[in-house]
């Protein structure tokens, strides 16, 4: 220990001199200490215990230690902070302000503690003050002092601008930054900028900050919370560890009580979402999001008084709480309510016009409503007023692909869809529109190569679908077609990601993958849109008020009522599924689709969602199912419109699992599924091959037996082998179309066996059951081409352009088998898909497009292609003769008819002759104008290849 004593020196000033304590007596002074130490209350108090203790949900007991530090006059602001925060959470909000009071007036420099007066300034109704606070902010950091600042000083400063706008670069250089140059381990920095990011939607830079933080080995329910909420976009299931794992640390956690309860919320889980609610008002009883949340139930439950009720008690004592609203709105609109979250959102911007993350939701909820013109213009505020917001950045990127979009008119199919170039008639409000006018915006080059096929798709499904479920559109819809996979999540989920998916329905907005974003076997487009569709009309009829195994599974049901070959059937892993433990109750069956523990899992909730609706219209007929969606409508939830209208939910979930489990049992019937104890059937095991066989010896009845030995032959080109477990399975009609499954393997064993019947009888039945089995479509029509079955190369072409529109092999096949059909008007659309996709015989094709527009009639068309091919090959014969053909006078010969008619019965046997041989005159020439020159080939194989030179 020292001391100082003053000495007056000769000027008479003290003179300070260090007396220095020997060593013996400060060793027993320290002994004396320790002994004394559980008796000195201003020594006991330690705050790094203190706060480990708040940190980990003991409010109580952080709370006690702090008051009593705080009441003892320890010269200490960070005694005052902890006290404040445990007021805060706790919802002491009047004792929380006392304190500050008490605080900021020995403390009045402290910028940590201002920044926690606003909050409490808030939830005491003290706008003026809180106002008033952030003033003295603003002054503090203008006088330069951040210079010397401490590390909780800038961190504090940082959070502040954060919450005001400040650009997120200025804050990270200028405030957490710096602490993180001196201290490179400093948790709170790591956890600020964490949260930075994750308020940006910047979660891959959020995630590698949580994992920095995490290389110290502190267990910290705020770094688990921060790695959750990045992770649940990218990596569900573990998001889903670090929630549990949060939780685990500090079961009081709000904000991880809040994800918890959306998560609850999103899959449907409302009775566990009310009972993690409950627990925050444990610990806070004041709780803001916990009564917000309460107002989301309501709404959802269909009790909108209730839900008025609990959002006036979040904002009573914070009555212009802007995120009170922003979460009632943001959650509702997760439910697809996107209307009543828009509402929500402008509430809360009344509240704080400022508030981004409000401006930017509003903005996301109008474009999924289809108010483009408002939602685009709010998300480039928000990204010109928040540069750093990832979400925003990306859409606004995304805006500059999508305005060189075409869009056209689903009810003008019938002929080339015209461009939309008027604002207003791109949304669909002429007066001589048809109401639900379809709007499908695509790519100018894939517009041109199917947006027909498109176009007539849609309004086939409008007629059936809006008939089938009684439904009369009002508003347009729109579509929109996306050929890079990215565009499409960054349109639909504002993030890349979401490779699962093929299409997003939000009510009257659509968003879909073009097929040619989805490698070398694509899915089915066309039961992708019909089944986005059905989303329009089930999601309009409903409000948007429906579960979610209730949409898909109608949407499913109503692909294969479309067509067979759409949707999904049941396979060997499917009957697995629902004999074992992955069946899921009716009434759970929305959480299925969050967080599958694999894509097959996934793929499972859509089959047994669909099995569900198709039971339900077997057992009680279309209408009881239309009456409980009319129902829904009506606000009335799920449980209660099955039961009003087709039976207690209990009673549906035993009816519809013996309904189930009779499905399964019957696929295969006759054959044992017993799995053996190694790896999964859908792995080549590594074992001796003789043991797999003598397996399947002693197994012979075993599918999984015989699919493992049918693959283990194929994998050593054993074809003769494999196709006879093959053939086995199909004789026991466990066949399915599913992709390397029993029929396509046993197509590729019969090809390399050079049995070509059998192979194409078995493609054929394949062809029955799947909808996407491309490689083998192309194989089968190369097949019928060499035997000259055209009908059969036009109907499997139609079937793979459903699959892949940009297969050029295949729309060459369809042309040439039209034109041998003598059906040319067939190959227009094909025609103008080849033209499409850069072809190197531009001048043959536009004279086949001339052939076939003159077959259908359309002569000015046909005329327009052949002055095109013309003033590409001025000297190509066959379209000269076409052209003078398709200019012989129609109307000469209107005009005569009359003529002729009057005068029928004045005509001689001669004069009648004459005109039997002129017609025989034209007749011949135009026979000659459609010969082909000598050595001429193939038009649809090889375009006109000689048509340029004569």
């Amino acid at each position: 220990m020292s001391s100082t004593q003053a000495d007056q020196t000769d000027g008479g000033q003290p003179k300070r001199r260090c007396v220095i304590t020997p060593v013996w007596l400060r060793g027993a002074t320290f002994a004396w200490l320790v002994l004394l130490l559980p008796c000195l209350p201003g020594l006991a108090a330690n705050y790094s215990e203190a706060e480990a203790l708040f940190l980990s949900g003991k409010m109580d007991e952080a709370e006690e230690i702090a008051k009593a530090e705080v009441d003892r006059g320890i010269w200490n602001r960070r005694w005052s902070e902890l006290l404040i925060r445990c007021q805060l959470a706790t919802g002491q909000y009047e004792p929380a302000l006392e304190t500050y009071d008490a605080a900021i007036g020995r403390y009045p420099t402290s910028l940590p503690l201002r920044v926690l007066g606003m909050d409490v300034a808030h939830f005491n109704d003290l706008p003026d003050r809180a106002a008033s606070e952030a003033a003295m902010i603003q002054r503090y950091l203008q006088t330069g002092q951040l210079k010397y600042a401490t590390s909780d000083t800038l961190i504090a400063a940082g959070r502040f601008f954060s919450e005001n706008g400040i650009d997120a670069r200025i804050i990270l250089k200028n405030f957490y930054d710096r602490v993180l140059e001196t201290d490179p381990t400093n948790l709170e920095a790591l956890i600020a900028t964490a949260e930075l990011a994750i308020s940006k939607g910047d979660f891959a830079v959020a995630a590698e900050t949580v994992a920095k933080a995490q290389q110290r080995e502190l267990e910290d329910a705020r770094l688990d919370y921060l790695r959750a909420v990045a992770l649940q976009s990218s990596d569900p299931q573990q998001a889903q560890v670090a929630l549990v794992q949060s939780l685990r640390l500090n079961p009081v956690y709000e904000p991880a009580l809040i994800l918890k309860a959306e998560k609850e919320i999103d899959r449907e889980d409302y009775a566990g979402a009310e009972a993690t609610i409950e627990r925050m008002l444990e610990t806070n009883p004041k709780s803001p999001a916990a009564f917000a949340l309460k107002a989301v139930l309501a709404h959802l439950d269909g009790d909108y008084d209730e839900e008025k009720a609990f959002r006036e008690q979040a904002l009573q004592w914070w009555p212009t709480n802007p995120e009170v609203d922003h979460l009632i709105g943001r959650k509702l609109s997760d439910k697809y309510r996107f209307a009543e979250g828009a509402h929500y959102q402008r509430l809360a911007l009344t509240f704080d016009p400022s508030h981004i993350p409000a401006t930017f939701q509003l903005a996301q909820d109008l474009l999924r409503l289809g108010d483009d013109d408002v939602g685009w213009k709010l998300a480039e505020q928000v990204n010109t007023e928040d540069p750093y917001n990832v979400v925003a950045y990306n859409l606004m990127t995304l805006k500059d692909r999508i305005d060189g979009f075409e869009t056209i008119r689903a009810s003008e199919a019938k002929g080339t869809p015209r461009d939309v170039d008027d604002p207003a008639a791109e949304l669909g409000f002429e007066e001589h529109r048809e109401p639900g006018e379809i709007l499908i915006r695509m790519d100018r080059r894939e517009r041109k190569v199917y947006g027909n096929a498109v176009a007539e798709l849609l309004s086939e499904a409008k007629q059936v679908l809006c008939e089938k479920y009684q439904l009369e559109l009002t508003r347009p819809v729109i579509v929109e077609i996306f050929p890079k996979q990215s565009d499409f999540a960054i349109r639909t989920f504002g993030l890349p990601g979401g490779e699962g998916f093929l299409g997003v329905c939000f009510g009257r907005v659509i968003t879909a993958n073009s097929p040619a974003s989805q490698g070398p076997r694509p899915s089915n487009w066309k039961s992708v849109l019909w089944h986005e569709f059905c989303h329009v009309i089930t999601l309009t009829k409903t409000k948007n008020r429906m579960p979610r195994w209730l949409s898909e599974g109608i949407s499913v049901y109503e692909e294969l009522e479309r067509d067979p070959r759409w949707g999904q059937s049941m396979t060997a892993r499917y009957r697995e599924m629902i004999l074992g433990d992955d069946f899921t109750p009716v009434s759970q069956l929305s959480g299925a689709f969050l967080n599958p523990p694999s894509p097959t899992h996934l793929q499972f909730a859509y089959y047994e969602s669909s099995l569900v609706v198709r039971y339900l219209v077997d057992e009680y007929g279309a209408e009881s199912l239309n009456a409980t969606l009319e129902s829904l409508a009506d606000g009335i939830p799920i449980n209660e419109a099955l039961a009003k209208n087709i039976a207690p939910m209990e009673r549906i979930e035993t009816g519809f699992a013996e309904y189930a489990r009779k499905l399964a049992t019957d696929f295969g019937n006759g054959l044992e599924f017993t799995r053996r104890p190694s790896p999964e059937e859908t792995e080549i095991e590594d074992a001796d091959p003789a043991e797999i066989l003598k397996w399947a010896g002693e197994n012979p009845d075993n599918y999984w037996a015989r699919m493992t030995s049918a693959r283990a032959a194929l994998a050593r080109k054993q074809y003769a082998d494999a196709a006879e477990h093959l053939e086995f399975l199909v004789e026991k009609n466990a066949a399915t179309g599913e992709s390397e499954g029993v029929l396509e393997s046993l197509a590729v064993c019969y090809r390399e066996l050079g049995k070509v019947e059998k192979e194409r009888e078995v493609l054929k039945q394949l062809f029955s059951v799947s909808s996407d089995a491309l490689p083998s479509l192309q194989r089968f029509i190369e097949m019928e081409k060499s035997q000259n079955d055209w009908s059969s190369v036009l109907e499997s072409a139609v079937h793979a352009l459903e699959i892949q529109p940009f297969a050029l092999d295949v729309h060459q096949s369809l042309v040439a088998a039209c034109r041998e059909l003598d059906q040319s008007e067939k190959a227009i659309d094909s025609l103008r898909a080849l033209q499409a996709m850069d072809p190197v015989d531009v001048a043959g094709l536009d004279f086949q497009m001339a052939q076939s527009l003159a077959a259908a009639g359309e002569i000015d068309a046909a005329t327009e292609h052949l002055i095109d091919a013309l003033l590409i090959a001025p000297r190509y014969r066959d379209a000269h003769h076409l052209l003078l053909a398709l200019q012989e006078p129609p109307q000469a010969e209107e005009q005569a008819q009359p003529q002729e008619a009057t005068a029928a019965d004045e005509k001689t046997a001669d004069e009648k002759s004459a005109d039997e041989k002129s017609d025989a005159t034209e007749q011949d020439a135009t026979d000659s104008s459609n010969a082909s020159e000598p050595g001429e080939s193939d038009q649809s194989e090889n375009p006109a290849a000689e048509s340029v030179v004569e």
